[in-house]
């Protein structure tokens, strides 16, 4: 054993010799041209080629890498050795990405590459002003030579695409509205903003299912749409408006559309807005992948039909002041002192134009992929250029309680799927659903009222249906009988005005001869 000891000292020996006989031989500059081309050889031969991207380029953040760790988190699986857990500000979820100096293979349109997890230490640093961490941290992207123009042309691309849409999905949704009196938060910022964390989906919102797909279809359409928009000259936006009876679902569907996106929301409020240019502030203020909300419009501020207010204020020879805008005509510059509208916003001097510039002007196009959705009870009291398209594209009409509505309520609440209804109970629903004009929201209360007995609760809302129908029945009759009332009156109204015409004809022709013969007396 001594003798082995002897031997590798004695080995250990010759190469320490030999080591510095080579330093001695070879300077430092030498070795680095020698180590240069050796590389440089090697790399003649490779077949393979390296990308590196490091965590920061300078000083700045590489954005490319934080986009790298985000796609690399899919691609990896939780029976994986070791992990690194990291949970973002703001965010929803846990992201998984890959340990200090760990592998992974992936796989684009048929190309295998390799991504490896570098970290090593920073050498020491001199004086900065923005000091660096301690550990140089960053991806090193191995690929075949003849795949390097998929990678760079198409392959960086989709993972700066999917690494958006992760982050977009696991960023916490918030709820934005402008405060009261457009006083600034305390950064400054005009609108106050809250978690967003409406559960409504498109999966359990009461609607009719072709209607339901369309709407999805259109959202989705307009989310991929960047390039289209772009090609088109147009400004990345589009307009919804939701319409219909109050409780038929327009605020679930605003909450379902935000989920399905993944959009904040922006909910203005324009009672607390005081004129055009606070309103293209607010504008200004609001971020991309947002759904810009406007509730109950006719009833916020005086935007009613013009053709149907003409006629009033001229009529009560009230003095307004018209201005023309090239898009809507002469428009009125404020109501008078009987004017309700106006009485209720006298410190409120939102036009009609700057809506519309807000919607569709040239200061719509500050910033992109942003939805508008105005939601009313009483279309016909909306002026018809609010409502033209290019400022609200779908019109969405938001109706009474359908079956399939219907059928969708009884699954969310009580858990029937479809087919497990007693025949009788489905048959009688079916009959009298849509006799019965009942909004989703009542129909809600009645199963929630009784979900604890699920055949009850469809029972009562069978008799509730049929209650509901029976009133919109006699409503209905009554109003024909009315409309037949005032037919007849009407007529009698002509037929006497008829029998007076023809009357106070014949005195004027009996007058007319009188004369004439007093004339030739």
């Amino acid at each position: 054993m001594k003798e082995y000891w002897t031997s590798l000292a004695s080995i250990l020996g010759v190469l320490a010799f030999c080591q510095s006989l080579l330093h001695s031989l070879f300077p430092p500059e030498l070795r680095y041209v020698a180590v240069k081309f050796l590389n440089r050889t090697f790399n003649v031969f490779s077949s393979y080629c390296y990308f590196d991207i490091t965590e920061i380029d300078g000083v700045n953040t590489n954005e490319l890498y934080n986009a790298v760790q985000l796609y690399l988190s899919t691609s990896l699986s939780i029976s994986s050795r070791r992990l690194s857990l990291t949970r973002a500000l703001n965010s929803s979820s846990i992201t998984f990405g890959l340990s200090n100096n760990d592998c992974i293979t992936d796989t684009f349109n048929g190309v295998t590459l390799q991504w490896e997890h570098v970290i090593t230490q920073r050498q020491t640093q001199t004086f900065s002003w923005r000091p660096l961490p301690e550990e140089k941290r960053g991806f090193t992207l191995r690929m075949k030579k003849n795949h390097k123009a998929v990678v760079l042309h198409s392959y960086l691309d989709h993972i700066i695409d999917k690494a958006n849409d992760i982050k977009r999905k696991n960023q916490e949704r918030l709820l934005y509205t402008n405060p009261k009196g457009g006083s600034l938060d305390a950064r400054g910022h005009p609108w106050e903003s809250v978690p967003f964390k409406h559960p409504s989906t498109f999966d359990t919102l009461a609607m009719d299912p072709t209607v339901k797909k369309c709407i999805m279809d259109d959202l989705l359409d307009f989310a991929n749409a960047n390039e289209f928009y772009q090609k088109t000259g147009r400004a990345w936006k589009r307009g919804y408006l939701l319409y219909g009876p109050p409780g038929t679902g327009k605020s679930s569907t605003i909450a379902a559309m935000a989920n399905f996106l993944g959009y904040d929301i922006y909910d203005l409020e324009l009672t607390e807005v005081h004129n055009n240019s606070e309103l293209r502030k607010l504008l200004m203020k609001t971020s991309s992948k947002s759904i810009i909300v406007i509730e109950d419009i006719d009833c916020s501020i005086n935007l009613t039909n013009r053709k149907r207010n003409d006629s009033n204020h001229f009529s009560n020879n009230q003095n307004v002041e018209f201005n023309y805008d090239s898009d809507i005509g002469y428009r009125g510059g404020g109501g008078g002192p009987h004017d309700p509208a106006a009485a209720n916003n006298n410190n409120n001097s939102i036009t009609l134009s700057g809506l519309l510039n807000f919607t569709d002007g040239l200061w719509s196009c500050c910033g992109s992929e942003r939805i508008f959705v105005f939601t009313t009870n009483h279309i016909e009291k909306l002026d018809p250029a609010l409502l033209r398209s290019g400022r609200m594209d779908m019109h969405i009409f938001m109706s009474y309680c359908s079956y399939p509505a219907l059928k969708i309520l009884l699954k969310n609440y009580l858990g029937y799927e479809d087919g497990e209804l007693r025949h009788d109970l489905a048959k009688g629903l079916e009959e009298y659903v849509e006799k019965a004009k009942m909004t989703p929201a009542d129909v809600s209360e009645v199963l929630i009222k009784n979900r604890r007995d699920k055949e009850k609760a469809v029972v009562e809302l069978l008799e509730a249906l049929k209650v509901k129908a029976e009133r919109s029945k006699e409503k209905k009759n009554l109003s024909d009988a009315d409309v037949d009332v005032d037919e007849e009156e009407q007529e009698k109204r002509a037929l006497e005005s008829s029998d007076k015409e023809e009357f106070e004809a014949e005195e004027d022709e009996k007058d007319e001869k009188k004369k004439k013969k007093q004339k030739s007396k």
